[in-house]
């Protein structure tokens, strides 16, 4: 019985989070470069970045996503050019991969302003694995799953390819951008079954960047963002306060399904490398079945190489979520 209730809780909160069609954790420089293609080499330096996020923890969901992306300003090509890849493994059944390239042009509008655009393409697969699946038809009241299934599910995936354009600007202390993903919306269906759309994203964000305090200056990075897809809407505002030994970081977010987060993190630079964590929990939310703990988030980044813009273009300092 309780591997039932169990059971029962866990597709609650899924379906329920699957509101959105998509996992964006949080605003991080990887998650924006992920969303908007005109972010790629706009960082001080060619990284690569590394994270893993386990949702729902301590609840036995089974929930993860990893992510993979490394980015860099090139003068060859006068902008610069990113790869990524990401795995979302939903409990053990589904696992939607993702990977891409994207590519950015760097514009000098005029002596203080700053604008990127870019392309990004991507193959999107989503894998099936029936194996260990539960159906409603297998539960019985009291004795829990005891029966055979009368359907049968196909395990095969299908995969599909993807595009985006964005754009950035920056002007003295201010930058932000805007992104359109999807703008194919592939069909994830197979034969007869009912269409299954990634539905076109919308993706902004905006932030600054100020040098706050007298004697021990540090960097105050107010943030705002938002993201938009069928008919799922988030926004979230917070900031991150840095130097040079470690940055901290806080954020509320809403969505229109009733749900109030909060997240927090800290950042810590450990020789060319950078260590970062963030933890969100519920506040409010109109799922009662939904944990106070929504989300781990460790990641590790990378400096490869240093970036030489000879003045010319202006270097994004986003904020260390």
């Amino acid at each position: 019985m309780n591997r039932t209730i169990h059971i029962l809780l866990f597709f609650a909160v899924v379906c329920y989070q699957g509101y959105c069609q998509e996992t964006d954790p949080v605003p991080t420089y990887q998650t924006v470069l992920m969303n908007n293609p005109a972010m790629s080499g706009s960082g001080e330096a060619g990284t690569l970045r590394i994270s893993y996020l386990n949702f729902y923890p301590g609840n036995g969901y089974n929930l993860h996503s990893l992510y993979l992306s490394y980015d860099s300003y090139f003068k060859e090509i006068y902008g610069g050019a990113a790869f990524y890849l990401s795995n979302d493994y939903l409990g053990g059944h589904i696992n939607n991969i993702r990977g891409g390239v994207s590519y950015s042009y760097f514009l000098q509008a005029s002596e203080k302003v700053f604008i990127n655009a870019g392309l990004t393409a991507s193959v999107f697969h989503q894998g099936f694995n029936f194996t260990n699946a539960v159906l409603p038809d297998m539960i019985d009241p009291t004795r829990g799953v005891v029966y055979p299934s009368s359907e049968a599910l196909i395990s095969s995936g299908r995969t599909v390819f993807d595009i985006g354009t964005g754009f950035t600007f920056k002007t003295g202390k201010i930058s932000g951008g805007l992104a359109v993903l999807h703008l194919a919306e592939p069909d994830l269906s197979k034969g007869s079954m009912p269409k299954e759309y990634i539905k076109r994203k919308l993706y902004m964000h905006l932030y600054g960047d100020f040098i706050v305090g007298n004697r021990e200056k540090f960097s105050l990075k107010p943030i705002v963002f938002s993201s938009v897809q069928d008919g799922y809407f988030i926004v979230g505002a917070g900031a991150s306060v840095e130097n040079e030994r470690f940055a901290i970081n806080a954020i509320p977010m809403n969505d229109n399904a009733g749900n109030m987060n909060f997240q927090t993190g800290f950042s810590l630079p450990v020789g060319s490398l950078r260590l970062n964590y963030s933890y969100r929990f519920n506040v409010v939310s109109n799922n009662i079945l939904l944990p106070l703990s929504l989300l781990h988030q460790a990641g590790i980044a990378f400096n490869l190489n240093n970036i030489d813009k000879k003045n010319k273009f202006d270097t994004i300092k986003f904020p260390e979520l």
